[in-house]
């Protein structure tokens, strides 16, 4: 008898836990209705869907996935995707536009987890209507995980960027491309490995790809995007063209306020592109 309520009392200790750790409150009092006051969300991965490890192998180099179920088209598409990480310092990981000539909606990066937490995709459709999808991630320290001992290194190489591309591009349809980012998008929470400080945050806060000088995507992120920022897309080439990346950086004394920040460099990359 004494086993039963033993087992059973661990059975409920177990169960709670479970429940403690998955913990939506971050975004049912505060996230919801600091970003959709209001407005109503559909959960569901009918429109969109989010692929995440369960327990990251690196907390500062969690891979997200955000997979599209509708295609893009000028009736309907994907406008904007908003990435939350709940339970982050700064929970805002970056809003994403699309349009019709991305071809799909889908986007691939890596990302910081600081502790155990829900990351959510909430996707806009052009229609107004907000469908999100979920994952819970174990990770704990991205967000602090140390610079590392070149910093000075990865400083020469700032802004530097290339494309990405298949290898036989198809004209008319939806190709992926990458682009990847050399910055080491500081948190304002590491310490430098050499000098011991912490350095204040110094970030990629905006990225505009286009093609042919039409928008394919346009990325506001911030301190929760890893080092060197890659993402994965895609875009429709008609014809040949020029596949062009903007972005800038910022800096701001403190890790999760955004008042005073100051702005940084700006970079152009560019690739030629024939189908």
């Amino acid at each position: 008898m004494i086993n039963k309520i033993i087992g059973a009392l661990c059975l409920a200790l177990i169960a709670n836990g479970a429940l403690a750790a998955e913990d939506e409150s971050a975004w049912t009092s505060q996230l919801k209705d600091q970003f959709f006051a209001g407005r109503t969300i559909i959960e569901s991965d009918a429109v969109i869907e989010l692929d995440a490890p369960y327990r990251a192998e690196d907390p500062a180099l969690v891979p997200l996935k955000i997979v599209s179920k509708i295609p893009q088209t000028n009736d309907r598409y994907i406008k904007k995707i908003l990435v939350l990480a709940d339970k982050n310092p700064f929970p805002y990981v970056g809003e994403f536009e699309f349009t019709p000539d991305s071809g799909k909606a889908d986007l691939a990066m890596r990302v910081r987890v600081n502790t155990y937490s829900f990351v959510r995709a909430i996707a806009e459709t052009s229609d107004g209507q907000l469908y999100m999808t979920k994952k819970f991630v174990k990770a704990s320290g991205g967000c602090s995980a140390p610079i590392g001992a070149d910093l000075d290194a990865a400083m020469q190489r700032l802004g530097k960027a290339k494309f990405r591309l298949a290898d036989n591009i198809k004209p008319g349809e939806a190709n992926e491309a990458q682009l990847f980012i050399s910055h080491p998008n500081i948190t304002g929470m590491q310490m430098d490995q050499v000098t011991r400080f912490v350095k204040k945050s110094h970030f990629v806060n905006q990225v505009n790809v286009s093609f042919n000088d039409k928008p394919i995507l346009t990325a506001k992120t911030d301190i929760a995007i890893s080092a060197d920022p890659n993402f994965r897309f895609y875009f429709i080439p008609e014809k040949s063209g020029i596949l062009k990346a903007e972005f800038s950086d910022m800096s701001c004394q403190s890790p999760t306020s955004r008042a005073n920040c100051k702005a940084g460099q700006s970079f152009t990359e560019t690739l030629a592109v024939k189908p």
